[in-house]
């Protein structure tokens, strides 16, 4: 059973059911651009080393793009498409010394459903092409969304 966005109310009623077999459809709005083309490449987070890299949208998608500027910051959420989804325990920073944990305890790519968060700063802007700094997210990447930073309650 797949459910589009917006289908709340059969989303709840699978809540009673068996959970495991609903399905949601995400599609990409863009793709990351990036030197980074292994996870050997990539740094455990995007401000750990993490190249320069290019977030490219979907023409259909342009006007959400409006309102961003260089020198904010947002948060891109993407589909880690390269993930293994059958992990649920992992050490930490794949360092041995560490112990055992959760995924939901971790940032940890591999899980049940890789979605990417990841914080970046807008370095500037090109049509649909942003480039960013501080993305860790390989190139391929599917962006999934961009949400914008907040600030404290006060400033929202």
């Amino acid at each position: 059973m797949a459910h589009e966005a917006g289908d709340a109310h059969d989303a709840h009623a699978a809540h009673d059911a068996d959970v495991s077999h609903v399905s949601y459809v995400v599609h990409p709005i863009g793709y990351v651009a990036s030197p980074l083309v292994s996870r050997d490449m990539a740094p455990k987070q995007g401000d750990e080393g993490a190249p320069e890299a290019w977030l490219e949208f979907t023409e259909d998608v342009r006007p959400g793009l409006r309102d961003l500027r260089p020198g904010t910051e947002v948060l891109v959420l993407t589909w880690l498409d390269r993930a293994s989804r059958d992990v649920l325990a992992v050490r930490p920073r794949d360092d041995p010394e560490r112990p055992l944990t959760g995924v939901f305890s971790t940032r940890s790519p591999d899980r049940p459903n890789p979605v990417g968060l990841h914080r970046v700063s807008i370095v500037s802007i090109d049509g649909t092409r942003v480039r960013v700094r501080d993305l860790e997210a390989l190139d391929g990447t599917p962006i999934v969304d961009v949400k914008p930073v907040l600030d404290p309650v006060g400033d929202r």
